[in-house]
């Protein structure tokens, strides 16, 4: 019996909230509603039974329980696969240490067929909180948002995600009417929405039945004129009269009506932004737009002087992506790129929520036409890279910092259980996109292995241990590649080796290039992996650093020194091989701390240094390659080369850490060196491929002696070395575990 009343309760409530829902908006709306909660109140009836003490206690007492039940269950649902929504804190979940492919056969699911997916976009956002709270936020208040960061990282998400909490009953109509007194400076009116293409209709129709009577009454005289001159024709005989006559008769009929009826279609109103009741919020992605597609324009019309040929002003006015996100949101990617002019512009709209619409091109008629100020109350949400603020307007930024927010966005989330199923569910979410795609065979969904391989390159792509990246549309792109292969051999699910085959075909261009220069070494002889060798280092290098891609490319980067007496002048350090200025300053750098290590004059000598092979060496990774070659070749001590190093080189003598270091591992392993030394403080970033941990050592180190140490074959100059600069070596003592508070 309560379950009954419940119904029917609900029922009626629901009724009742269309009613407010649609009250507001027009009379007719208001008229609508009304009859539809008449009809539906006819039909809804609600049982008056009486109930005892010990009934009603019974039924409280099953509804308590069941929302018991209810609660337990969404909260564990929220539990197993939370969603990203806004307002939740910094994440204070501990990192889960269990790997994941042990982590993933404890995972409830079998597929992600069967992971839940938010209906709401912003639920869907993942690991990007902290921006999350802060564009909530600006979306309830009306702020413009400043979002940087590194690409894919969902800065278009999250602008998108701002109009789920706009008001739609807000949005208007913009129309556009002829000004008789100033053809040129056209006329602006906002209704709300729906009603102005009612209005549009409504005059249009005016002036159809303004013509009909035009018609009827010309028609009228030109019959009765006709009729007489007819009548005189028969009295008089002469049909000559009767021909020029009707003539002249036809000509001044049409000439009249195209006289009477010419200048009606100029006063019909422009529809400019045209809304229906119930739109969604606008979303106006303006990336790229040029000046006249984002702030208006006028079109250019050839016959301008043609009186009755020529189209009215209003009718030539064209919107821009401003006034289309009047209301809504506004995201401009890559703001940097928007001429100063555009930027100045863009700030005038945000500060007077209205910007005229005037023609762009100075050869254009329409740049003698300027309007009224037309709406434009958007939110801006300006993306971009980090080095897109260097090139922003200053004021454009300031309006923003003054009434908004700044944010960067994470590129990496910690690696948390509750991460790991955000992840499985970004997964199932990029499948079920593929699914609702209008073109093209959708993919299948992943099964565990797959999913478990999915997380192991998330981590590998993170580049630093205990997280996760989030450059989730590379992630995304593998999953799709993945997703064909699967699809096109009809499998059921996406397996683990659909993943890995996907791998290989998705390789980044950089890392097609790396494979191509190893082949090359390879094929030139070029690459040295065995014996020992005076003033020669195996080097380790990236592809990519500045590609903006998260998945580095790593390739072997030989570095050859030679020494030679200064002949009376002072020395000098030669370096080929087109290094950048950061890599040129850190050969000076190096000059000084083997002069200070080694005792020796550097003055006395020519130093050489060259990388063989290569063009473009950026960075100094390389610091304390350059190091070793050169102190092997000031002492004339061999290498090891089956050995490589990567780290860079304080003037202390001091290594320290450096990016990349898990692509520089593979690549060395890919040359079939055996051993690779990197600064002891990378240590927490390598995740090396399951193909590669057995075949390479990984050799931590602190300081350039321990580097020396193992690099150098053995003998008692070695000994000798290595102690001398054990002395003089301030070495950097280990870091805590915690960081500090």
């Amino acid at each position: 019996m309560k379950n009954d009343q419940s119904h029917d309760v609900t029922v009626a409530g629901g009724v009742s909230m269309a009613k407010d829902e649609d009250e507001g908006t027009s009379e007719d709306g208001v008229e609508e509603s009304e009859e539809v909660v008449m009809e539906e109140s006819e039909e809804v009836t609600i049982p008056s039974t009486e109930t005892t003490a010990e009934e009603s206690e019974a039924i409280a007492l099953a509804a308590a329980e069941t929302d018991a039940e209810s609660d337990a269950e969404t909260d564990k649902a929220e539990k197993k696969w939370p969603a990203t929504g806004f307002g939740e804190g910094l994440d204070t979940d501990p990192l889960e240490t269990m790997p994941v492919e042990e982590w993933i056969e404890l995972a409830p699911f079998t597929s992600t067929e069967d992971v839940p997916i938010p209906d709401k976009l912003v639920d869907q956002v993942i690991g990007q909180e902290s921006a999350a709270i802060v564009v909530r936020k600006a979306a309830e208040q009306r702020r413009h948002v400043i979002l940087m960061g590194d690409p894919g990282t969902g800065k278009s998400m999250l602008a998108r995600a701002m109009t789920e909490f706009l008001p739609i009953e807000q949005l208007e109509d913009v129309l556009v009417y002829r000004n008789v007194e100033d053809e040129n400076e056209p006329k602006v009116r906002t209704v709300p929405a729906g009603r102005g293409d009612r209005i549009l209709k409504e005059r249009k129709e005016t002036i159809r039945l303004q013509r009909e009577r035009t018609n009827r009454t010309l028609m009228s005289i030109a019959l009765v004129i006709g009729a007489a001159l007819l009548l005189a024709t028969i009295n008089s005989g002469e049909i000559l009269t009767f021909i020029i006559g009707g003539f002249f008769l036809t000509f001044g009929y049409f000439f009249l009506r195209a006289r009477l009826t010419s200048g009606d279609d100029s006063n019909v109103p422009k529809l400019l932004i045209k809304r229906a009741r119930g739109d969604e919020v606008p979303f106006i992605d303006a990336t790229g737009t040029l000046a006249g597609a984002l702030l208006g324009d006028v079109r250019h019309d050839p016959f301008q002087s043609g009186a009755d040929l020529a189209t009215p002003a209003h009718e030539r006015v064209e919107p821009g992506d401003i006034h289309r996100a009047h209301f809504g949101v506004l995201y401009l990617d890559e703001i940097n790129l928007l001429r100063l002019e555009e930027q100045q512009a863009l700030l005038t709209a945000m500060q007077e929520k209205a910007l005229p619409i005037s023609g762009r091109s100075d050869r254009s008629s329409g740049a003698l036409t300027k309007t009224e100020p037309v709406p434009c109350d958007f939110i801006l949400v300006a993306a971009g890279n980090l080095d897109s603020v260097d090139r922003m307007h200053p004021a454009l930024r300031s309006r923003i910092r003054g009434y908004g927010y700044e944010v960067y966005v994470n590129s990496v989330m910690r690696d948390t259980a509750r991460n790991r199923r955000r992840l499985i569910r970004f997964i199932a979410q990029e499948v079920n996109n593929e699914m609702k795609k209008k073109s093209g065979r959708p993919i299948p969904h992943f099964d565990k292995d797959a999913v478990g391989f999915l997380l192991k390159e998330a981590q590998r792509r993170a580049g630093r241990r205990g997280k996760l990246t989030l450059r989730l549309r590379e992630l995304g792109g593998l999953v799709r590649v993945a997703g064909d292969l699967a699809s096109e051999e009809a499998a059921a699910f996406t397996t683990a080796n659909h993943v890995l085959r996907a791998r290989l075909i998705a390789k980044p261009l950089e890392q097609q290039i790396a494979d191509r220069f190893i082949e090359r070494q390879s094929e030139y002889a070029m690459l040295v992996n065995s014996g020992a060798r005076v003033g020669r280092v195996n080097g380790l290098a990236v592809l990519g650093a500045d590609s903006g891609m998260s998945d580095f490319s790593g390739i072997v980067l030989p570095v050859e020194a030679l020494v030679t007496p200064s002949q009376g002048r002072n020395g000098r350090v030669y370096a080929t091989g087109g290094l950048s200025d950061l890599a040129k300053e850190s050969v000076t750098n190096i000059s000084a701390v083997v002069k200070k290590l080694t005792g020796k004059d550097v003055a006395d000598y020519d130093i050489h240094v060259q990388f063989p092979g290569t063009h473009g060496v950026d960075g100094d990774s390389a610091s304390i390659t350059m190091a070793a070659a050169i102190i092997s070749a000031f002492e004339e001590l061999p290498v090891d080369q089956n050995l490589a190093m990567t780290g860079s080189l304080s003037v202390r003598g001091e290594v320290l850490p450096i990016g990349g270091v898990t692509a520089k591992i593979e690549a060395a392993a890919k040359c079939g060196i055996n051993r690779v030394i990197v600064p002891r403080a990378n240590m927490q970033d390598i995740l090396i491929d399951e193909q590669y941990e057995g075949s390479v050592e990984v050799i931590p180190v602190d300081s350039l002696d321990e580097v020396m140490q193992h690099a150098l074959i053995s003998s008692d100059e070695k000994v000798s070395l290595v102690e001398r600069l054990s002395k003089v070596v301030d070495k950097l003592s280990h870091q805590p575990d915690t960081m500090p508070a």
